[in-house]
């Protein structure tokens, strides 16, 4: 049976046997390699010429080892044996120059070296170790400076970002050009929290993301590096370097550092006050509403970060006064897949995953009822646009949300709202606010309100009394139960705005043109 063999455990900057083979000191001994090919990317961690038979007992693993085998010739047993005790110290490789001892490579010697899995290369020319122990030894050397300094310089950088509370993406683009690779923080469900890097290249990792977490997820194998965060004995994370083409131990270095650096930032509160999983949410969905970014180039960061993006129908909803918190705790007590992320102070974006034979409009109704039964305060407005399809078209269905959440702000306690608020449901209020920034239309608002807007300033009172008093129809008994005034007091704010504003508020022409003018007034300063 083959044996195995582990690299010792170090992110000291090291060469691998084949680029040591590779040198042209090295080339100029001709050598060939007659055991154990396939094991010629092992780490070398020194140079070591020795010709004592139990040369194993000094060495402490990662060594070459270089001899000419004069005390082994004529003894296969000792050969064997000499092999087998560089394989127990952990050594790399093993060069043997050919001379008088050995004109030819000793079969016994490359038959244990086979089975041990322990390169062995024999150096047809005459050749002076001294030049090949100088020449690995200074450029080991070399490599460890430019480790150290590499290290000090990405700690330095890393926690000067973090002493001036840079955000978590700040950090990880500063990792990403010392990596010059892709980087990708994940829980530890594989979730992916944050990335940096050339987006092109992050693009092609989140789009294979699950293969890519299962089969790099425990190697540091073709450039997949990874470290794990956590602290006081607990794990909630790792960062990986995807695809880094520098050597292993630098790219070791490197994700420790960056490990070391996103533990403290997490420590200290990074600067914000969500987590690293709701940023991620947060920065999704906002990319998504903003449309500065296409949608099909975030389907990749939606599928990486859990969200079932496989035939599905999308769900977009935009709740007013409520806690993020509060909306993923209803979502997992219904089992409803989906994203939550804060869009303002007070409104917060919600985008549901269901499978398509699902009744989307029934369950958006049942999560806006459980919701309003756990309000406690103010009763909070779900926003919802149609489900849509087709990823693509869901920024324009989150913004539409938005805007029919926008439309009944300030406005919603007056209002007799459905549990979920769509387009339909908005009516002119929904037109003016698109109409808002019209300068038409401000002046229009500003000239039918004149006598309220005094030069001190609007007064507040008189105007929520308007607004409550045209949203409910005119009703007087509602108005003055919602302001908590008794009907007197009422009248008498109500007489006080028809004669600052010049109208009579019984004549339904006035009483609209007031009426749209303070819908362009609050859509103004929203």
């Amino acid at each position: 049976m083959t044996a195995t063999w582990d690299p010792p455990n170090t992110t000291e900057p090291i060469l691998s046997v084949r680029q040591i083979l590779a040198l042209e000191r090295v080339l100029a001994g001709d050598p060939e390699v007659v055991a154990a090919a396939a094991h010629l990317d092992r780490p070398v961690r020194w140079v070591h010429v020795a010709e004592a038979p139990d040369v194993g007992v000094m060495l402490t693993g990662g060594e070459m080892v270089l001899t000419t085998g004069v005390l082994l010739a004529g003894d296969e047993h000792k050969q064997a044996e000499y092999i087998q005790s560089l394989h127990r110290a952990e050594a790399a490789a093993v060069v043997l120059g050919l001379g008088r001892a050995f004109p030819a490579p000793p079969d016994a010697m490359r038959r244990a070296a086979d089975r041990c899995g322990l390169p062995l290369v024999v150096l047809h020319r005459p050749f002076p170790f001294a030049e090949l122990t100088e020449e690995v030894q200074s450029r080991l050397v070399r490599r460890k400076f430019a480790a150290v300094s590499l290290s000090e310089s990405v700690r330095t950088a890393l926690t000067g970002l973090i002493t001036a509370g840079a955000p978590l993406q700040r950090l990880l683009d500063e990792v990403a050009v010392h990596s010059a690779c892709p980087v990708v923080v994940t829980n530890l469900a594989h979730r992916v929290l944050a990335t940096a890097g050339e987006r092109s290249a992050v693009d092609d990792v989140l789009r294979d993301w699950e293969r890519i977490a299962r089969q790099a997820g425990g190697s540091a194998g073709d450039g997949w590096i990874r470290a794990e965060l956590g602290g006081r004995g607990e794990r909630w994370g790792q960062i990986m370097l995807c695809g880094h083409r520098g050597d292993t131990a630098t790219g070791r270095l490197l994700a420790d550092r960056a490990a070391e650096a996103l533990v403290l930032h997490r420590m200290l509160g990074g600067g914000s006050a969500h987590t690293w999983e709701e940023q991620s949410a947060q920065s999704l969905l906002t990319d998504l509403v903003s449309g500065v970014v296409p949608a099909r180039q975030l389907l990749p960061r939606a599928r990486a970060a859990g969200l079932p993006v496989n035939r599905r129908s999308f769900v977009p909803l935009v709740v007013r006064d409520a806690e993020p918190a509060q909306l993923e705790r209803i979502l997992r007590l219904l089992g409803l897949p989906g994203l939550v992320a804060e869009l303002t102070e007070r409104t917060t974006a919600v985008l549901l995953s269901l499978a398509r034979d699902q009744d989307a409009d029934a369950l958006a109704a049942h999560f806006a009822a459980r919701l309003h039964d756990e309000s406690a305060g103010p009763r909070a407005v779900v926003a919802a646009a149609g489900a849509r399809t087709v990823w693509d078209d869901v920024p324009v269905g989150l913004r539409e949300a938005q805007h029919v959440a926008d439309a009944v702000a300030d406005s919603a306690a007056a209002l007799d709202l459905p549990a979920v608020v769509r387009l339909r449901d908005v009516h002119l209020r929904g037109l003016i606010r698109l109409l808002r920034d019209d300068p038409h239309v401000q002046s229009f608002a500003e000239r039918e309100l004149d006598g309220l807007l005094c030069p001190n300033g609007t007064d507040p009172d008189l105007l929520g009394v308007l607004r409550t008093y045209l949203a409910t129809g005119r009703n007087k008994s509602r108005t003055a139960q919602l302001h908590h005034v008794s009907r007197p007091a009422l009248y008498r704010r109500l007489e006080a705005i028809q004669t600052r504003l010049g109208v009579d508020l019984d004549d339904f022409e006035q009483a609209a043109s007031v009426h749209i003018a303070l819908l362009a007034h609050d859509a103004q300063r929203q």
